[in-house]
């Protein structure tokens, strides 16, 4: 019988912190979207581009174009922060369908038993990793507000004594600020968690290419959740950043 797991699985421990599956294949895609950076920059510098280059510009470019649409002239101050959040995400959820992620097994010894667990897990399938997202996503937007309004306009949305509905208003908006950081996390990891026991369950009940119409569906889940997190992001930031009238 397949084995799911909501929490991902400690693999070692290094000075005493638990190593889990999910972030080892987070530091994999990591290092994954610095070299494509790295060598992406190095070829911008070049008279002879490489196809490479074309086909990645030819991405970043339709991304732009997206968070034009929300943030007009202020997009490409804050393209490498929600083109970054946009691809990493990305990678991430597409790495965690790669053959051998979730189905390649090893024993780890915890509290004295023995289990096999996955060397790999997506690292959007783990909720620590998600909120962590979410936090900084709206860190960030408090930031950007505070910066583009100043501290006491920007406090304003928050904290008005006017009158009775302005401070009941600004509670709520300190409510809905931080059900951001739930809605973001949990969002992501449904989607994400959802396609991987789906796929475990299909390969598990029919295992000869059944599973292949829904890896698939999940490569384009993937993608729309990159978009759906990146572009809240921007339509949050525009708002932030907005003066009121």
């Amino acid at each position: 019988m397949p084995e799911i797991s909501i929490k991902a699985e400690p693999i070692f421990h290094f000075l005493n912190l638990p190593l889990t599956n999910s972030l080892l294949l987070s530091i994999v895609v990591f290092i994954v979207f610095f070299i494509l950076a790295y060598g992406y920059s190095q070829e911008a510098q070049k008279a002879k581009k490489k196809v490479f280059y074309y086909l990645f510009n030819f991405v970043l470019k339709n991304i732009y174009q997206l968070f034009q649409a929300i943030l007009k002239d202020k997009t490409a101050y804050f393209f490498p922060l929600l083109g970054s959040f946009m691809l990493y995400i990305l990678f991430q959820n597409w790495f965690g369908l790669l053959p051998g992620v979730g189905s390649i097994l090893i024993k780890v010894s915890e509290n004295q038993h023995v289990q096999s667990v996955p060397l790999l897990r997506a690292n959007n399938a783990d909720l620590n990793a998600t909120i962590s997202l979410g936090i900084i996503s709206v860190l960030l937007i408090q930031i950007f507000g505070i910066k583009f309004l100043g501290f006491k306009e920007y406090s304003k949305k928050f904290v008005n004594l006017s009158n009775p509905i302005s401070f009941f208003t600004g509670i709520l908006e300190i409510v809905s600020e931080i059900s951001k950081v739930i809605s973001f996390s949990f969002r992501l990891f449904g989607n994400i968690f959802a396609g991987e026991v789906l796929l475990v369950i299909i390969a598990f009940l029919i295992p000869v290419l059944a599973s292949f119409p829904f890896l698939m569906l999940e490569v384009f889940v993937g993608l729309i959740q990159a978009l759906v997190f990146s572009m809240l992001t921007a339509v949050f930031l525009s708002v932030a950043i907005s003066k009121e009238h």
